[in-house]
């Protein structure tokens, strides 16, 4: 199963009844097509980076769906037919995620490594360093 986040920004006069009713139906749209939305994160009304349209304001609401692709191709459909909805951004962030845990996986085995291997390194550094000097 793939992960994704859906981002959308609602107009500012939209009520949270309008909201609710909206996330609803985009979380039956993705259960019925076999998906899940893991969570639902409304950060409420906040200012826009620039204006869209005519407005200054919009309620964000991030969706986190995991799913096949299908299921997105349905949100992203209902979400440009929406008069509630301004703006929406989905990203794939399953890669990522993969990445992420790869990466720290291979810190660990990095700090280990020098952990273990790091006090005799610098025993033999600190000899190196006198040798050089005289008194």
């Amino acid at each position: 199963m793939r992960t994704y986040e859906v981002v959308f920004i609602a107009g500012p006069s939209t009520t949270e009844e309008d909201l609710n009713k909206l996330n609803s139906q985009l979380e039956t749209v993705v259960a019925d097509l076999g998906g899940k939305v893991t969570k639902t994160d409304v950060w409420g009304r906040r200012k826009l980076a620039y204006k869209i349209g005519k407005f200054d304001e919009g309620v964000y609401v991030v969706l986190y769906i995991e799913g096949t692709g299908h299921e997105i191709a349905e949100v992203e459909r209902r979400l440009r037919v929406s008069d509630l909805v301004i703006r929406h951004l989905t990203v794939r962030t399953d890669e990522d995620l993969k990445r992420a845990e790869k990466l720290k996986s291979r810190r660990k085995v990095s700090v280990r490594a020098a952990a273990a291997g790091g006090a005799d390194v610098d025993d033999e550094d600190a000899s190196d360093d006198d040798e050089g000097f005289e008194s």
